[in-house]
């Protein structure tokens, strides 16, 4: 073995092919973890927008080029400010862009502080159950309002990816410890097909 080879371990060779795996039978054409800020949301979306067929209708790559910059802005602006021992910090978190034959599925992940999951989960539930004419007139009333809340629109942005994708958003938390769990938010963009 040369010296500028590297050993990698068995583990880790079957992790990275599970991996492979499970991108493929989940049809994921992006995946990233890391820091989210204004600069990655800008390439992850120019990146996203690439890989779409040209062949897809132009109202879907904008639905998920815009629900995907909102769930990106979501972790910039949300995310716990805490640094935490599985080094994830504010501004930190998973995005996964993936597709099947009827939609788009943008899937993100961060930590956040237990004292917001009640909060959080409570709007998610209550813009989940509007119809989409509550959707509709709920976005025009907060913008009429400009309500906003200590960290930005009180809730605006997931409503405005209900208005756009007329999907409910789907969330799962997952506790870590006493302070903090890890929040998975996904939003489905239908295809249009002509």
């Amino acid at each position: 073995m040369a010296e500028s080879e590297v050993k990698i371990g068995e583990d880790y060779k079957k992790f990275v092919y599970k991996f492979h795996e499970s991108m493929v039978s989940n049809k994921i054409m992006l995946v990233y973890e890391g820091e989210i800020n204004q600069e990655i949301t800008n390439v992850f979306s120019e990146m996203a927008e690439a890989g779409m067929e040209e062949t897809e209708h132009e109202t879907t790559r904008k639905r998920v080029y815009h629900v995907m910059v909102e769930c990106l802005q979501n972790i910039c602006k949300h995310a716990d400010e805490k640094e935490y021992t599985l080094d994830v910090g504010r501004g930190k978190g998973i995005l996964m862009v993936g597709n099947d034959e009827t939609q788009y599925s943008i899937t993100t992940g961060n930590v956040i502080s237990n004292s917001s999951i009640d909060g959080l989960a409570e709007m998610l539930d209550r813009i989940n159950a509007m119809n989409p004419d509550e959707i509709k007139s709920t976005y025009k009333q907060m913008i009429r309002e400009a309500r906003l809340s200590d960290k930005g629109g009180a809730g605006l942005g997931f409503i405005d990816m209900v208005k756009k994708t007329g999907n409910p958003i789907e969330y799962l938390v997952q506790p870590i410890d006493d302070e903090k769990s890890f929040i998975v938010i996904v939003s489905r963009v239908n295809r249009i097909v002509e």
